[in-house]
């Protein structure tokens, strides 16, 4: 939320209520809560000096929030239930504070909520400490600031407590803030996907009707709550008594799934919040950039009901406590331990379809559709909390919070396998730039380092997305990416050789150990290296022990075994029992059809999987290969870093017109951030280029500013290893004349000692926040297209995989020997100055010049674009 627009929040128990700053006709509502309070509460109230009294609250309310005041309230329906305050009395880095909640409501996090959202505004605003007093006996107030997550210190002893809560937020806090986030959004979600009862809005006693089928599905499936049917032109469907409307059922339904048509939606969703529902499921069409649309969202946000779609299939819970298949997909949802969530309602129905025929099953899935509140991020909350689920799997065509998806994603893989399909890869325009920073900032670019960075498993089809779940729910993680293969065809063993490369797995040498082991087992005519050729004489038992002999490999983490049907036999039955040592073993079956599919033991269980052919086993295997490397990898921290001046910085570029900065601007910004930058001056004139000479001392480089001017070399804009005035002198002059109206000045800068040319930059996005670009530069940088990106902030792991990120990394960093500690050090700090500044939407250190000793920046340019700030942390539901 920002200082003006409310949001709807989750409270802890689920309920929904909306937050916003108050305003002056806010005022009476203020003295009326007030006025509501009892008497203990009033006595008990937390309170600073500067607002003592809530009536002397209510006048400051009549001020529009601002620089030095600020008032956030939160409102059940059209009532308010909770104040906070804070006021600037003497030093504009600190504020005194005040809170008032209705005592019906405590207890339930509306205190924590506003003050999460003052925190926001007031951090906006440059205040540092919020203080204020509390009674010793307040125990509950004492304990929301020590639960906050914020530094919290108050004087000992006495009756009444001065306190001091710093807003230096960090990790503590935002883990904090995410946990209560995560507790109130599983409360809430359990009436989509745990709901006592359900009633079924324009249900059809017409077998071809979406109403009729949502509820068939309903009670074939088991749902072990209570079902209704709402359907004024009909007294029963399929068994189930109707009732005209929600509101003339008995007793309110805990979810509502909607079938009725478009223009009809906005009443159901207005009779299921009178009628006391907690959520709704929009199956139908139709709606979005409507007027419908609109007041659908605008009657759940005032009843306080979470939404699911609309345009959707439906939602699904296969735990027997609840067995709710409220969806019109066609057949049984099967029960198992994989999390669907899928903006595509076609993509679920097929992956079931597929899932089903692997023998595998869903715990939950939700088909969100238009995403009017329900999402991806819902999802992976409750999952993190869901015993019943193993894996997730997501489809998401667009994201509305990116930056808390990938926290709650990175949240939850550590712990259980996060897989999406790709979606958008193809886009052929890219976002319109003038740097190269920004055209190398492609939405898929985008996505993929969201998802690299979260541990997502990213896959692009739903062959290779079922391969990856049948590959995590039967065999375990690989400790590492060297593979052996065996097989009993010395044709499938190359095949499966090549694909293991081309998705970076390693093929290795095999141990001697291993080599004595396979000699003693096979024929003179086999191949022991790897991959190995056992030849199409062995047979299952020899084939078995040979597997045995790679998996105690120590070199070894996984086996791919290849092989044939022969007319004497199959050495895959040498793989029906479960592989000793936890190592993962794929099998490929050449000749088999379709994806991949269980291999079983001798009492039925399931000991691996088999592919059809090698690319998938390999690229199965991959996946699992780099998400254990990620969740083996040091998470890493976001560092206090020294030298920077966030103020002076903000006073820069905080206010100032869309635009590019000049060059000395531009610098004096880097210094902000102790961005090293090689000595320069800017001038406009020939005179004043000549003092810039005789100030830096020659020789010096000579660069031309000019308006929509980007490649400065080829345009003939650079002139190196100037070594006297005249030169300098004669090279501005004939560029002002050269470039007339659109010339802007001149940077001289020192020469600087050869090296390395890099690039560093920032690509801004509205939607996913910046994203660091790290690469070649100079001339390098269009030619050869190396780079790799990240999300800000960069933690210092983050920083690392950046630097190695290159397809040059490694010859790279041997050849020239590199300071690397410098390079990364530019990262973080570039990384700082975007989660300072969100107005700058393209910065380019291009080149920066890296040494031996040191990288210093030689050309830069930054184009700052208003934003409005927000709290990408804050809870707050879509809107």
């Amino acid at each position: 939320m920002t200082a003006e627009r409310a949001a709807s929040v989750v409270l802890a128990d689920g309920e929904v209520v909306r937050v916003r700053t108050l305003r002056p006709a806010d005022t009476e509502e203020v003295l009326a809560l007030h006025t509501g309070l009892g008497e203990r509460d009033r006595y008990l109230r937390f309170f600073g000096p500067a607002t003592a009294g809530m009536a002397a609250l209510a006048a400051r309310v009549a001020a529009e929030t601002g620089v030095g005041h600020a008032a956030v309230g939160a409102f059940r329906g059209d009532r308010l239930i909770g104040v906070a305050h804070y006021e600037i009395v003497a030093d504009p880095t600190e504020a005194e504070v005040a809170l008032a909640v209705d005592g019906r409501v405590q207890a339930h996090g509306v205190g924590t909520v506003l003050l999460e959202y003052l925190v926001s505004i007031a951090r906006r605003y440059g205040i540092r400490r919020l203080i204020g007093s509390v009674l010793a006996e307040n125990s509950r107030m004492l304990a929301l600031f020590n639960d906050l997550g914020l530094p919290f210190r108050t004087t000992p002893g006495g009756p009444e407590r001065q306190f001091v809560l710093s807003l230096e937020v960090g990790e503590p806090y935002r883990a904090a803030l995410s946990e209560r986030e995560r507790v109130a959004d599983v409360a809430s979600l359990s009436a989509v996907l745990k709901p006592a009862s359900v009633a079924v809005a324009g249900a059809s006693r017409r077998p071809g009707a979406v109403g009729h089928a949502v509820l068939r599905n309903i009670l074939e499936g088991g749902y072990t709550g209570r079902v209704f049917a709402v359907n004024p032109n009909a007294t029963e469907v399929l068994g189930v008594p109707c009732v005209p409307s929600v509101t003339d059922l008995a007793d309110p339904p805990e979810l509502v799934v909607v079938c009725v048509p478009a223009p009809a939606v906005p009443a159901v969703i207005v009779q299921s919040g009178q009628a006391g529902a907690r959520a709704a499921v929009i199956v139908t069409a139709g709606l979005t950039g409507t007027d419908a649309g609109r007041q659908v969202v605008e009657a759940a946000r005032r009843y306080g009901m979470r939404l699911v779609g609309p345009n959707c299939v439906g939602v699904a819970n296969t735990d027997v406590a609840v067995a709710l298949n409220a969806t019109f997909m066609p057949g049984r949802v099967p029960a198992g331990h994989v999390g669907v969530v899928s903006q595509s309602g076609g993509f679920g129905i097929a992956l079931l379809e597929s899932l089903r025929q692997l023998g595998i099953g869903v715990s939950s899935m939700v088909s969100t559709g238009d995403k009017y509140d329900i999402s991806g991020n819902d999802l992976l909350m409750w999952w993190q909390r869901d015993p019943g689920t193993e894996i997730a799997v997501l489809y998401l065509e667009s994201f509305g919070n990116p930056r808390k998806f990938g926290r709650l994603a990175r949240s939850l893989a550590h712990e259980k396998p996060v897989a999406a399909i790709r979606t958008g890869s193809t886009e052929i325009a890219q976002r319109a730039a003038a740097s190269h920073t920004a055209a190398a900032a492609t939405p898929a670019v985008t996505r993929d380092a969201l998802y690299e960075q979260a541990g997502v498993i990213a896959v692009d089809t739903i062959t290779e997305l079922v391969d990856v779940i049948a590959a995590l729910s039967w065999q375990p993680l690989p400790a590492g990416n060297r593979v052996a293969i065996i097989s009993n065809a010395g044709g499938a063993g190359v095949l499966a050789a090549d694909a293991c490369v081309r998705v970076g797995l390693t093929v290795p040498e095999l141990g001697e150990k291993a080599l004595s082991g396979l000699r003693d087992l096979l024929p003179g005519q086999a191949s022991v290296g790897n991959p190995v050729d056992t030849t199409a004489a062995v047979g299952a038992p020899v084939f078995g022990e040979c597997l045995d002999v790679l998996l105690a490999d120590d070199g070894v983490d996984a086996v791919i075994a290849a092989t044939v049907p022969i007319a004497t036999g199959d050495p895959v039955i040498a793989l029906k029992e479960p592989a000793p040592g936890g190592k993962p073993v794929l099998a490929v079956r050449f000749g088999a059809l379709g994806h991949a599919a269980p291999l079983t033991g001798p009492a039925g269980e399931v000991v691996t999987v088999a592919y059809a052919d090698p690319a998938g086993a390999a690229t199965a295997l991959g996946h699992l290969a780099r998400y254990a490397a990620w969740r083996a990898r040091p998470a890493g921290a976001v560092p206090d870093l020294p030298g920077i001046d966030s103020r002076r910085a903000l006073a820069l570029a905080g206010n100032r017109p869309a635009g590019w900065l000049d060059p000395a601007e531009t610098t004096q910004l880097l210094d902000c951030f102790g961005i090293p930058v090689v000595p320069s001056r800017f001038t406009r004139d020939p005179g004043g280029a000549a003092e810039a000479f005789r100030e830096l001392g020659g020789p010096v480089a000579v660069k031309a500013s000019v308006e929509g001017l980007v490649h400065k070399s080829e345009a003939g804009g650079v002139v190196l290893d100037v070594r006297d005035e005249t030169e300098v002198r004669a090279t501005v002059e004939g560029w002002r004349a050269r470039f007339g109206d659109r010339w802007r000045g001149a940077l001289v800068q020192r020469m600087c000692p050869r090296g390395r040319e890099l690039l560093v930059g920032i690509a801004g996005d509205e939607v996913f926040g910046p994203l660091i670009v790290f690469g070649l530069g100079g001339v390098d940088t269009d030619l050869v297209g190396d780079r790799a990106a990240r999300l800000a902030p960069l933690s210092d792991a983050d920083a690392d995989l950046l630097l190695h990120g290159l397809r040059s990394s490694a010859e790279l960093f041997r050849r020239d020997n590199l300071d690397v500690a410098a390079i990364r050090d530019v990262l973080l700090r570039v990384s700082r100055l975007a989660e300072v500044l969100p107005e700058v939407a393209e910065l380019d250190l291009n080149p920066l010049v890296a040494t031996e000793t040191g990288a210093i920046v030689l050309d830069a340019r930054v184009r700052i674009e208003p934003r409005e700030p927000a709290d990408e942390f804050l809870r707050r539901l879509r809107t």
